[in-house]
């Protein structure tokens, strides 16, 4: 047990995440370092089925038909250690009419061989509203790579909203691949934010597929590369449903050495869907640069303040 406490408190504190919002009874929360359990606490309504097995964690989560959780879920997917491997691989069934919202903080403040697996499956029920917001903070080493895969299934008039934030410490390799069909009257709202440096690796791979009727879907990336860093984004929204409405947006600043492509893919399967794209590549605006260093800021730091503005 203490070794499991002083985890949890290093992975709070290398999270940022404020120790009163955990002490509150009315926020859930769980912490799972590499493939174990280090901290949990649940509320009504909210069913976590974990398993640990040796090289992987599988939790089953289970939101019930009905259920508004008012307060966000923190969760903490981390590994202190420099080497390790972590792979999660999670389902999850968000009920009819039921409403959460969840925080996860992905940690790995050390790393310099570590690999992080996170293999979803997802389920929103009709008229559900299911939001995920997942931010990683890493260290300076570069030492991490990151593939995050999910598919998710959005049913009738429920919504889904996910952001990916990866702003802090080095990227290392990341390669995000999200699958989305989206049914009659639901929302997709996908947003990704990223920051890469030195020799950082940036792939990401959205699909959106809106077969339902009056379905509605938006993918947004914002990312940002200097160095010797690469991005590649490959963003699609296809719409097959009756007054079906979608738009792809990709903006990406490329700065020093370093290379970024962006491909947006808009397909329309049904004269009475519509969707629409738009992609800005290069980088920083040279009028808000020279307005910047006209205030008194250094070159590199009105590009820094250009880029911040960007992925804020």
């Amino acid at each position: 047990m203490g070794d499991e406490t002083s985890t949890l408190k290093k992975l709070r504190n290398a999270s940022s995440i404020d120790q009163n919002t955990i002490n509150n009874p009315k926020v859930a929360h769980l912490f799972i370092h590499q493939h174990e359990v280090v901290g949990s606490h649940l509320i009504p309504g909210l069913n976590v089925d974990v398993k640990s097995l040796e090289d992987s964690i599988k939790l089953n989560i289970e939101l019930e038909e009905g259920i508004i959780v008012e307060n966000p879920v923190q969760m903490c997917f981390g590994i202190l250690h420099k080497k390790g491997i972590q792979r999660i691989i999670m389902k999850t069934k968000i009920g009819k009419k039921s409403k959460i919202s969840i925080f996860a903080h992905c940690t790995f403040p050390n790393a310099v061989d570590v690999k992080h697996i996170m293999d979803a499956d997802i389920t929103i029920g009709k008229g559900a509203n299911y939001s995920y917001f997942e931010r990683h903070i890493h260290g300076d080493f570069g030492g991490i790579k990151v593939f995050p895969k999910a598919k998710i299934q959005v049913m009738d008039s429920a919504i889904f909203s996910t952001e990916f934030e990866l702003l802090k410490g080095r990227v290392g390799l990341i390669d995000i691949d999200y699958d989305v069909t989206c049914h009659k009257k639901s929302i997709l709202d996908m947003m990704a934010r990223i920051n890469g440096r030195v020799n950082d690796v940036i792939k990401i791979k959205e699909t959106g597929d809106l077969i339902g009727d009056f379905s509605r879907g938006v993918l947004t990336s914002r990312v940002a590369v200097r160095d010797n860093a690469s991005a590649e984004v490959y963003s699609k929204l296809s719409a097959s449903g009756s007054y079906a409405r979608g738009h792809v947006d990709c903006k990406e600043i490329v700065q020093d050495n370093g290379k970024v492509s962006a491909v947006p893919i808009v397909e329309v399967y049904n004269p009475k869907a519509h969707i629409t794209h738009e992609a800005s590549l290069g980088s920083v605006d040279s009028k808000q640069l020279q307005t910047l260093m006209a205030r008194g800021l250094t070159e590199d730091d009105a590009t820094d303040l250009i880029i911040n503005g960007l992925l804020s």
